[in-house]
């Protein structure tokens, strides 16, 4: 009995200890986030940083959008190489080297676009500048938050006691595949989403494939687009409970597609989130074409959608050649599940 007490205490403590250590990684990361963050503001004149800084309740923090528009925030037009160096490094911070490589793919393809639609050197429209920055907040202080956001592009984080969130995060590409006599030619920068998708459903069965299948027709743009709150009325498609061993491990490697864009602390956090959410509620579900070809005029879309978590990915437009793709966390979209926590805390207080 002695040595059974010993082994549960043991284990026990390897578990708080476990649980000590991310906490801890989370913690940092939040502070090493709200020195970048100072770091930059730092580098800006007074009228740069009224143009920068908002409050954190400031609605603008919900207004977001993945087209072509213009902003609030300092644009990469209105920094000079310092300041630009200083931003990105932010984001560098909280993406990995695959989500910070693909940040940097998706402001180029900015300049595809101006030769696939042939305009002018001057245009703006098409502008691999007009990618703005907000901070909401004074960073380092609880709550706090900051966003970029230009075309196909759109990435927030919020932060307080500690913790960090990451959604709503958007990331498109137009074209999907670039097939242009250009320097980026063959270029497909969300090709492990896609690739993995058709994957997973062409492993389907008959009667999997029929719950997963909701419709011949894809829709033309993702459900929640960029609403405000993300909602869907319920979950539909073919959960990971009901599929085999092989196609779990395909559709885990579909979601890590998604996650592997952001820090490690991040990934892990959100993984810890869909295990303890039961990883099996998951659903998988399908529209659209069914075969990954590019002009078929039709295109495709699927979602990922769990009890506290959605992804979204659309690919209709130009004829199944211009994706789109957001990650929703269904509770804490914008930190608002942390921000409820934090405000009962210190109501209780």
């Amino acid at each position: 009995m002695k040595k059974i007490s010993i082994l549960a205490c043991l284990i026990t403590l390897m578990i708080i200890s476990g649980a000590f250590v991310f906490e801890n990684k989370e913690e940092r990361l939040a502070t090493r986030m709200a020195d970048a963050a100072n770091t930059f503001l730092k580098t800006l004149s007074p009228e740069q940083k009224k143009e920068t800084m908002l409050s954190y309740t400031d609605p603008a923090r919900f207004d977001w959008n993945f087209t072509p528009r213009a902003r609030k925030g300092l644009t990469f037009k209105g920094m000079d190489a310092n300041q630009r160096k200083a931003a990105m490094a932010i984001v560098s911070l909280v993406l990995s080297q695959e989500g910070y490589s693909k940040t940097e793919q998706i402001i180029d393809l900015e300049n595809v676009l101006r030769v696939v639609e042939t305009r002018p050197a001057n245009d703006t429209y098409r502008d691999p500048e007009n990618y703005a920055f907000l901070v909401f907040g004074t960073p380092g202080t609880d709550p706090w938050g900051w966003r970029m956001e230009g075309h196909h592009l759109s990435l927030h984080f919020s932060s307080m006691n500690g913790q960090v969130s990451y959604t709503p995060s958007f990331m498109g590409s137009n074209p999907g595949q670039v097939l242009a006599e250009v320097p980026q030619k063959g270029k497909r920068i969300l090709k492990a989403e896609q690739d993995l998708a058709f994957a997973l459903l062409n492993s389907l069965d008959e009667s999997q494939a029929k719950k997963a299948l909701l419709g011949s027709q894809a829709p033309n743009e993702m459900f929640t687009s960029n609403s405000r709150k993300a909602s869907l009325e319920k979950m539909e498609g073919i959960p990971m409970g009901e599929m085999t061993v092989g196609q779990k491990v395909l559709f885990k490697d579909l979601i890590m597609a998604y996650l592997l864009r952001y820090h490690v602390t991040l990934k892990a956090q959100q993984w810890r989130q869909l295990e303890k959410g039961d990883l099996n509620q998951i659903h998988f579900a399908w529209m659209g074409d069914q075969k990954p070809e590019i002009g078929s005029g039709h295109g495709h879309y699927y979602r990922i959608h769990g009890p506290t978590f959605l992804i979204e990915f659309d690919n209709t437009q130009n004829g199944g050649n211009h994706i789109h793709s957001v990650v929703r966390d269904l509770t804490n979209d914008f930190g608002e599940d942390m921000l409820k926590a934090h405000y009962e805390k210190g109501h209780g207080k």
